[in-house]
């Protein structure tokens, strides 16, 4: 996940970084690192790996540094707050607050209740995922209202950042399940089967409308800037959570054809997240042999393909095929990787005082008048 002038092929300002300035650019990008890290204790437990609860207790102490540190940016640097909210390229993170939330009450849920008990980790659960919700259904209105009212969006500028202000219901719907089996029987736990279902509904639309402009984007302006790639992954954040959230509603709502829809949506859409992930990881490559730098957009190796671990886990648990817990294996192994990856580096920059530095942009190249040449 990147800043404002992340976006823009950066290079950093040297890593001294006065106290009071320490999070001036400290943007919504950063609860990619919350996100990152509760899906691994998550996707962990739905396969039963063992010692995930040590990394969901990281995600609460991560959750609550970076909630501590964006009130503090709000608090002193209203302006570059609002800069942020105003300017297309940095705007869609605010829907990372809304997942950050939503992920680490789906984490406690799940990882957490053996550490602090079944009725303290539904409580915590119940609370995040009603702030998450909310919040998400905000910025899922807010955000694209904005790009259209306030934006200034150039042509050929659609980037999978802009998923992530879409993404929060469907999370939403997938992580809501969790809390069906602890609502009275009855009108309750239909509301929030239902409720689940209209929210993916949202996102999976959403999608549909910005999916096609961002390949358009690649086809016709070719790959994006060497810092920019990872954010392709961003693309497998609405299909496997998709895929995931069919899975756990199918699991939880009453007797119909939920079952055969999560299998009937399910299996295509992982087709698809399976061709865009081979995609995404040959741009990457292709990225990495050209000096791919380091930036925060290496956080989107983690969640997008950790909801991939999931849904995978549910197809395999409908369908009762080995495959498909082969694969939600080698997708978990591929979603630690990168987590350690971007979790060092991102401890590293923070030690050195870079990622918390103002970005600065760099001379932009002038692009060919004829052909592509890369």
């Amino acid at each position: 996940m990147v800043t404002l002038t992340e976006s823009r092929s950066p290079s950093y300002a040297p890593s001294d970084v006065p106290r009071r300035q320490a999070v001036r650019y400290f943007g919504p990008n950063w609860y990619a690192t919350v996100m990152g890290t509760a899906i691994v204790a998550t996707a962990g437990t739905a396969l039963g790996v063992p010692g995930v609860q040590a990394v969901w207790v990281l995600s609460v102490l991560l959750l609550a540094v970076v909630a501590t540190a964006r009130a503090g940016h709000w608090l002193h640097h209203r302006d570059q707050a609002r800069a942020h909210l105003l300017d297309p390229a940095v705007a869609p993170f605010y829907g990372c607050l809304a997942m950050a939330l939503l992920a680490v009450g789906a984490a406690t849920l799940t990882a957490g209740r053996e550490v602090i008990g079944e009725s303290a980790a539904v409580a915590v659960d119940a609370v995040l995922f009603t702030v998450g919700t909310l919040v998400g259904l905000a910025v899922a209105v807010g955000i694209p209202y904005l790009m259209v009212v306030r934006h200034q969006v150039e042509p050929g500028s659609a980037s999978p950042v802009w998923l992530l202000a879409v993404v929060p219901p469907m999370v939403s719907a997938a992580t809501g399940p969790l809390l069906v089996p602890h609502l009275p029987a009855g009108q309750m736990r239909e509301t929030l089967v239902l409720s689940c279902y209209g929210m993916f509904g949202v996102s999976l639309l959403a999608t549909m409308v910005i999916l096609p402009l961002v390949f358009a984007r690649l086809v016709h302006y070719g790959p994006l800037p060497l810092a920019m790639t990872p954010t392709l992954f961003l693309v497998l954040g609405p299909l496997g959570q998709s895929v995931t959230a069919v899975s756990q509603l199918a699991d939880v709502a009453p007797e119909g054809p939920y079952t055969a829809f999560a299998l009937v949506y399910g299996l295509p859409v992982m087709g698809f997240a399976l061709f865009w992930l081979v995609l995404a990881g040959a741009m990457v490559v292709r990225a990495h042999r050209r000096g791919m730098p380091f930036a925060m957009t290496w956080w989107g190796f983690t969640f997008p393909v950790g909801t991939c671990v999931t849904g995978a886990a549910g197809l395999g648990r409908h369908t009762g095929l080995v495959a498909f817990e082969w694969l939600a294996d080698a997708l978990f192994v591929l979603l630690v990787a990168a987590w350690a990856v971007a979790g060092v580096r991102t401890l590293r920059g923070l030690l050195s005082g870079v990622l918390l530095a103002a970005p600065q942009p760099a001379p932009q190249a002038p692009r060919p008048a004829t052909a592509r040449t890369r």
